[in-house]
């Protein structure tokens, strides 16, 4: 069975371990074919003043290619330095950052435009893959730490 996902790093920095194949099939749908790239900022720059008419890179572009078809262009170099500036990163690490943005792209591809609707998507997807660990745990600022379903608090 094929994932219909490809993705290509043309970075010479490693990426954060992230469930790209999970998150495709569940915003765009198992049939949905995705490229995924993740580029330099000389790579984003260009492609953003391509296609946008922006002279500046730009941490994830989304291109549409059919109803069933798109590509996500990500700059995770870009996406580093915005985790480290309070002003853009939502309070989110640099993997958090990235997957929160991957979500942001397929969102686009799937139709989505910016409005209240699409933040709620965002904040669906986000919750659902990006606050749990493997023993589902949720992670809330607010009680400073972890916090089972199950854990008696005394």
């Amino acid at each position: 069975m094929s994932l219909n996902l490809s993705i290509a790093n043309n970075t010479k920095g490693k990426l954060p371990s992230l469930p790209l194949a999970v998150l495709k099939k569940d915003i765009l749908g198992e049939k949905y074919v995705l490229s995924i790239a993740f580029v330099t900022k000389a790579k984003s720059h260009e492609i953003n003043k391509a296609y946008r008419g922006k002279d500046k890179p730009t941490n994830v572009l989304s291109f549409e290619l059919s109803k069933t078809q798109g590509e996500l262009i990500l700059c995770p170099s870009l996406i580093k330095e915005e985790s480290k500036d309070p002003e853009k990163n939502f309070g989110k690490d640099f993997r958090k950052l990235l997957g929160y943005l991957v979500i942001h792209g397929m969102l686009h591809l799937k139709g989505m435009q910016h409005s209240s609707k699409m933040d709620k998507a965002e904040a669906k997807y986000d919750k659902k893959y990006f606050y749990r660990d493997r023993r589902g745990i949720k992670h809330h600022k607010s009680s400073g730490g972890r916090i089972s379903k199950r854990r008696k608090i005394s």
